[in-house]
């Protein structure tokens, strides 16, 4: 399946139908949009990621394990906005690549493992706070090890997954004015063949599958804590929850369902030329959009982060130990606990939220 499909073989099967395609799926105002929001992009994520890489592995005092996956959030994130230049001259010189086949490899793979390790690690938070409000005595029990682990098997599969990519040929192309394009306008031999694998792993485990169980079990951890008395810090937690899921509805969900029609349409399963137009210039419009997703994840961290400390008390006969809640503490000061204590002079003991 991953066919080593060289660039000169598809230009030469193909290159009059592409090139055809292409000047009809022209859409003139994505050369000064990828500009103007990649630069914002690059500034604001470059500032903000860096500073959250800091705070994160330096400055914060931790109480939960779940800072890991924010780390690893950052880091991604950081790596992302590090090949917007290239992604800025390319789309500055009217999609014309001029760094070399192997960079496009690179920054290419780099862009999509940015997408995907962030819904990954959205997922694993958005599983985290589950079971912190509803499995609190699993919580405990979790380790740090644990997060490394889970951590470290999904860089290991984005790897697995994109090496063969850069490895499997080149991945820029002709375009149309004499232009050499990156990491699109495939041939459709290309589209059918060598990425249509990579397109559906991405769609179906990239996203439908990590996105159905973040609206799955949102809902369940809202309903928790609405049962929490503390109005302020009940807003604090759930402005954590749905700044997660505007992240994912804004950047991320349009991206793909373009990106679904978009494939759709290279295969040539839909064909209508007014569709195919509008799918494309949609498509150019998400690119745009799912980039913002790293100028905004640093809300999230900040968000978990600064919440101030919210007690819920566990009263159990004989036995004594704290849960962390799925808030964070804020910066220097102690994070919300569940405080599981006895109660002297009481047979009976039972679980409440206070």
């Amino acid at each position: 399946i991953m066919a080593n499909i060289s660039w000169t073989e598809g230009v030469s099967n193909e290159t009059a139908t592409n090139v055809s395609s292409q000047l009809s799926l022209e859409a003139e105002f994505q050369y000064s949009l990828f500009t103007v929001i990649y630069s914002i992009v690059f500034v604001l994520g470059l500032i903000e990621n860096v500073l959250a890489l800091y705070l994160l592995s330096c400055k914060v005092k931790h109480t939960s394990h779940s800072y890991v996956y924010m780390i690893n959030l950052a880091l991604v994130d950081t790596l992302f906005v590090c090949v917007l230049p290239f992604k800025i001259h390319y789309h500055l010189h009217r999609n014309n690549w001029i760094f070399g086949d192997m960079a496009c490899r690179i920054t290419g793979t780099l862009y999509y493992i940015n997408i995907y390790l962030s819904i990954a690690f959205f997922t694993c938070i958005c599983v985290d706070r589950y079971i912190a409000a509803l499995r609190p005595f699993t919580y405990i029990q979790i380790k740090l090890t644990h997060y490394v682990v889970v951590v470290t098997v999904l860089w290991v599969v984005a790897l697995s997954v994109t090496v063969p990519l850069i490895l499997g040929g080149p991945l820029h192309n002709s375009g149309v004015r004499n232009t050499v394009a990156c990491f699109e306008n495939f041939a459709r031999r290309s589209w059918t063949y060598r990425m249509a694998p990579y397109n559906i792993l991405a769609l179906v485990f990239g996203f439908a599958i990590p996105f159905s169980i973040i609206l799955i079990s949102y809902p369940l951890i809202i309903r928790k804590i609405s049962q929490i008395k503390h109005s302020i810090r009940k807003r604090k937690a759930l402005r954590t929850i749905y700044i997660i899921l505007v992240i994912c509805t804004l950047c991320f969900l349009p991206y793909h369902l373009t990106h679904l029609l978009h494939f759709l349409m290279r295969i040539q399963v839909i064909q209508n030329e007014a569709f195919t137009n509008f799918i494309y210039k949609m498509r150019r419009v998400t690119l745009a959009l799912v980039s913002f997703n790293c100028c905004l994840n640093p809300l999230l961290y900040y968000f978990t982060s600064s919440n101030k400390q919210w007690l819920v008390n566990f009263r159990l006969r004989f036995r004594s130990k704290m849960v962390y809640t799925i808030c964070d503490q804020k910066f220097g000061e102690s994070a919300g606990v569940y405080k599981l204590e006895q109660r002297p002079g009481n047979k009976k003991h039972r679980d409440g939220i206070n």
